[in-house]
């Protein structure tokens, strides 16, 4: 098996040319000739997270995040990217990420939001794909439909705006997705699920809500959809779940 028939799989699912512009999703490290004997599946290329893979005998990783986002002017072992960096590399260990494609894709990340939340016939909010939006099955009051998604998604808690009346059409974009708000409250939402909402985005229109259940917790459920494809497609390979970095870097106390 070589690095390019796994990468394969997963941009069959979703396209690497649908990342956004601004994303770097794709092989970071490595080569796709690479032989692959094992792959070690998470949500962020963490030092702890490679070492796991070099432990376990995998030679490949894929992640949600990208490991080398911005612009890395130096690889600095004192850094935790530059140490994954100098840990994959040294460990002969590729490392390649499915980042906002895998978030728009169909049966992605905003597609996996809307079944956990049991929005009827989502669709996406716009040609992005980087929203989507759908109705529950029933109306519900805002209160419940806050502690509904506090269940759905295992929450110890939630950050949201004052809880309207009324629930009925919700919409979601996963990880920093507060931009979309007023597109969604456009489209006739009632309800918007996101992340990353700053102080001043909760001043939304009446009769509208909007819902922050962080990043990790409106992501995490893609690291199961990438095992479960290569699996399908791969039943005899070993595919591993991280067990070290499938935790949320934010702790709540």
């Amino acid at each position: 098996m070589k690095v390019g028939d796994i990468t394969a799989v997963i941009e069959e699912f979703a396209p690497l040319g649908t990342q956004e512009q601004w994303d770097n999703a794709g092989l970071c490290i490595g080569s796709p000739e690479d032989e692959v004997h094992a792959v070690m599946v998470g949500f962020d290329c963490t030092p702890s997270l490679v070492r796991e893979a070099a432990g376990r005998g995998a030679d490949m990783i894929v992640t949600h995040h990208p490991l080398i986002f911005g612009g890395l002017r130096r690889i600095d072992p004192r850094d935790p990217v530059g140490e994954a960096v100098m840990l994959a590399v040294r460990s002969g260990i590729a490392v390649y990420a499915a980042h906002t494609n895998a978030d728009k894709a169909p049966g992605g990340v905003n597609t996996l939001m809307a079944e956990r939340l049991g929005l009827v016939e989502p669709e996406p909010l716009d040609e992005s794909g980087l929203g989507w939006i759908g109705m529950l099955p029933a109306p519900m009051g805002g209160r419940d439909f806050c502690l509904m998604v506090k269940e759905r998604f295992s929450l110890r808690s939630l950050r949201c705006s004052a809880p309207v009346e009324e629930v009925f059409r919700v919409a979601t974009s996963c990880g920093a997705g507060s931009s979309f708000a007023s597109q969604a409250f456009e489209e006739g939402a009632d309800a918007f699920v996101t992340a990353d909402v700053s102080y001043h985005r909760f001043f939304v229109p009446r009769g509208h809500m909007i819902l922050d259940i962080g990043h990790w917790e409106s992501e995490v459920d893609i690291v199961a959809k990438f095992v479960s494809l290569l699996r399908k497609k791969m039943p005899t390979f070993a595919v591993y779940t991280a067990t070290q970095d499938n935790n949320n870097p934010i702790y709540y106390y």
